[in-house]
């Protein structure tokens, strides 16, 4: 039976508190209880002057109000803050009331310009959340999943200009050439003759709005320019440490610099990786160090023209001899080391020339074939072989329960696909305040599951409710707010 509502009942007056109002599983009621903000107040007491000035704003509200912005994917500031005006939940975790005026929305910028611009105090707090977390025992780090993600920047692809910079030498650089003049002296060939570094340039794309950011061109997509974000978690999905770079940057390039500022320090035991990281420096980085870095398979690039040719893995590496064998048992020699660190070994011309199979094994023109092993190459077989375990393969499926979910429910969830902000610094600010809440909606709903309290504290505030009923000695009383007994 079709009904209508024609009984307003806006306009009544009634006796009633924040607190009862807020569902009692509510994310932001479990945040509060099961996560300490305290340590904010250490964080920010050298940012204000302790005994002189005007008295300033709550900082624990000031970044209260920041964590609401990125938890429930608020676009902007002033967004924000007239959502908390009409929202009940967003005022009680702020703990303000009915009646209380909420913050202008300038007033976390200006405290970002004046106080916390150019300062680690966001990465302190991503850290402190995860610490919580390490200290309920629920992060092993043992075990880390490494990836990097995309966030599209505040600028205009149209606006650019074509800038030629100083190239800038490789982490690993200068004990690769010591290897490699190593190698060469052991083969009896000279030392290479060294580049004016002073002179090795190269141009890019920039853009003129933001010129920190760089340009990003993947797949099938159109070219933005946006910010790499590198990202490690551990088995269980927390996120363990970030660190931003720009866009143009390869995955290999900056992880090496990722690695040594934010994930050497979990000595951990194995990190798992995609293919963009399968490189000799980045394993043997991390064996030297005593981890073991989990890669994929890398399917060969098919260049001969043939249906059936032969691919790398079809030549047998002798480390006695250091050669190679063809299938047809001919032998490929070495002949040198480049500057890439990469060994070249060279079959016999006249021999090739005659070979029923040489379309299958080569297309060059003097019929001789070239294969290239990396001085480096061990350590990647080391990675290889462990791929081939069982343990090895379970550990490399993990990618898609953690890394790849933490940034999807970035995406979808927290407004990570894109910045409205100009600046690799605020890029740093948004990564590690959407990380932290990620953190801290993971730390306060698993507290809330394992809280064998939970129904007893409910059923406390009912009682204590129910006995400020009975003081209120007006039968009527009683009758309007029964259903307001319970939460």
């Amino acid at each position: 039976m079709l009904s209508k509502n024609n009984k307003r009942k806006t306009d009544q007056v009634q006796m009633i508190s924040v607190e009862e109002l807020i569902p009692k599983d509510h994310i932001l009621r479990k945040i509060d209880k099961y996560i300490d903000f305290d340590f904010i107040y250490d964080l920010v007491e050298d940012k204000y002057c302790l005994d002189n000035g005007r008295p300033s704003i709550d900082p624990l509200v000031l970044f209260k109000i920041i964590f609401i912005q990125y938890m429930f994917n608020i676009k902007s500031m002033r967004q924000t803050i007239k959502e908390i005006e009409v929202n009940i939940a967003y005022r009680w975790f702020l703990g303000f009331d009915f009646y209380d005026k909420i913050p202008h929305f300038t007033t976390f910028s200006q405290n970002y310009r004046r106080r916390f611009k150019d300062t680690k105090i966001f990465e302190e707090i991503f850290a402190n959340i995860l610490g919580q977390a390490m200290d309920k025992g629920f992060v092993d780090s043992k075990i880390q999943i490494v990836d990097a993600t995309h966030v599209k920047a505040h600028a205009n692809r149209h606006k650019n200009k074509r800038e030629e910079l100083k190239a800038q030498a490789k982490a690993y650089q200068e004990d690769l050439e010591k290897e490699i003049d190593e190698d060469r002296k052991e083969h009896g060939k000279k030392p290479l003759k060294e580049k004016s570094k002073s002179q090795e340039t190269r141009k890019i794309t920039t853009s003129t709005t933001d010129p920190e950011s760089g340009l990003f061109h993947k797949g099938e997509h159109k070219e933005v320019f946006a910010y790499n974000i590198q990202t490690s978690c551990d088995k269980n999905g927390w996120i363990l440490a970030y660190k931003t770079f720009p866009g143009n940057l390869h995955d290999s390039t900056s992880f090496i610099p990722f690695y040594e500022e934010k994930l050497k320090q979990y000595h951990a035991e194995k990190i798992v990786m995609d293919v963009g990281y399968k490189t000799p420096a980045i394993a043997k980085k991390l064996i030297d160090d005593s981890t073991l870095p989990v890669l994929p398979y890398t399917a060969p690039k098919r260049k001969a023209k043939t249906e059936k040719p032969y691919y790398k893995k079809d030549y047998v590496y002798d480390a006695y001899y250091d050669c190679y064998l063809c299938p047809k048992n001919q032998v490929l020699d070495y002949k040198t080391t480049d500057r890439q660190g990469y060994r070249q070994y060279k079959s016999d011309k006249e021999i090739c020339k005659n070979c029923p199979n040489l379309s299958m094994c080569t297309q060059s023109k003097n019929h001789q074939k070239v294969i290239t092993r990396h001085i480096w190459q061990n350590y990647l077989d080391i990675s290889e072989k462990y791929r081939y375990t069982n343990q090895g393969k379970e550990d490399y499926s993990r990618r898609k329960e953690t890394i790849e979910r933490v940034f999807g429910s970035a995406k979808e969830f927290h407004g990570f696909r894109y910045t409205n902000m100009i600046g690799k610094g605020k890029m740093e600010m948004k990564a590690a305040l959407t990380f932290a809440c990620l953190n801290m909606k993971k730390l306060a709903t698993l507290m809330y599951r394992l809280d064998p309290n939970k129904d007893l504290i409910r059923h406390i505030f009912t009682n204590i409710f129910n006995k400020l009923l009975k003081l209120l000695k007006c039968k009527q009383a009683q009758g309007k707010f029964l259903g307001l007994s319970t939460i």
